[in-house]
């Protein structure tokens, strides 16, 4: 299968796009089955992912829909283990061994069995993503079958490799870190991938209690005296426990450590893709400050980063990255 080329897009009549269509033409990607493949990416990335989502808005149109592969693969697969009301993890098994099928028999004119499978399939061809960032990721995603959870920081780290770590990874060729710069951009995306996961862990404790799973570290509970039935007394009763809280206080301030060690990295990718990162860890962080307004009180509700506030941090930031895409132009132009 060979990367489609700006030359081959057709240009549909003024005022026909459907969203997504002019990232999709500027990405180079004309095959009409194709198109459909990468929208509905784009749907599950809008639907399921809408922090992220918004930030990728800021990144140049012919990047975006490699992100909505990426992004619709992951939910796709994760969905399989993650449902609250069907999960199929036998599904999941199935869809990775038909995934890789599907990618070798690609190389003999084949196809992939489904639309995220065939978007994902080309992005890593597009942008040269190693196969092992994707088993690492299949891999934790099968954890989830058995594992419910993790004793130390070491092994939810581990965990976080493939569930968060290299999807920054994967991301990372798409954003374009800087030449010379890739070795200590990739520390950076691993890590922000786990400031990512742990804003999600800590606003979800709740849901993910109900799947069977805790993702805070079992030594972190045993220091702050917490135990399962002391976090499913909060989810039911609706209150928090002077050692919850404590535990929710431990991982906020780790999570922040995250973010801080990963925002350098942001200065480290070309300047058309520093705004959307930059947002996003601004969003994501958010998250944070939102189960810090609720205090803490997140095992029996699920909290979220109002909408007038991402508006606030996404439109300024749509603003510059405007601008960087036309001083990009400016500076390309002969």
């Amino acid at each position: 299968m060979s990367a489609p080329t700006a030359a081959a897009v057709r240009s549909p009549a003024p005022g026909r796009y459907r969203l997504g269509e002019r990232s999709l033409d500027a990405a180079g990607i004309a095959d009409p089955g194709l198109r459909a493949d990468f929208q509905e990416c784009r749907r599950l990335h809008a639907e399921h992912g809408r922090t992220y989502y918004l930030a990728t808005a800021l990144l140049p149109p012919a990047k975006r829909p490699w992100v909505w592969a990426l992004y619709g693969f992951a939910r796709y697969a994760d969905e399989f283990v993650d449902s609250l009301t069907s999960p199929d993890p036998a599904a999941l098994v199935r869809f990775e061994e038909e995934f890789w099928r599907g990618l070798d028999g690609a190389r003999a004119g084949g196809t992939a069995p489904d639309a995220v499978s065939r978007a994902m399939a080309l992005t890593m061809e597009r942008w040269a993503i190693p196969r092992e960032h994707v088993r690492a990721f299949l891999e934790s995603m099968r954890m989830d079958i058995t594992e419910t959870g993790y004793a130390t920081w070491a092994d939810l780290v581990h965990y976080m490799h493939g569930s968060a770590a290299v999807i920054g990874l994967q991301m990372l060729p798409v954003l374009e870190p800087l030449p010379g710069l890739e070795e200590p951009a990739a520390r950076c995306a691993r890590t922000l991938g786990e400031a990512f996961q742990m804003s999600n862990f800590i606003r979800d404790v709740g849901e993910d209690l109900e799947r069977g799973r805790v993702y805070l570290p079992q030594e972190d509970l045993d220091a702050c005296g917490v135990d399962r039935d002391e976090l499913w007394h909060c989810r039911r009763s609706a209150s928090l426990t002077p050692g919850v809280r404590t535990l929710l206080e431990l991982e906020v301030a780790r999570t922040r450590e995250l973010y801080a060690r990963a925002r350098p990295g942001i200065g480290m990718l070309h300047p058309t893709s520093r705004d959307a990162i930059a947002c996003a860890d601004e969003l994501y962080g958010g998250i944070l400050g939102a189960v810090e307004d609720a205090d803490l009180r997140v095992l029996h509700q699920r909290v979220s980063v109002p909408a007038p506030r991402r508006l606030r941090v996404a439109l300024p930031a749509l603003a510059r990255a405007r601008r960087s895409r036309r001083d990009e132009r400016a500076w390309r132009r002969p």
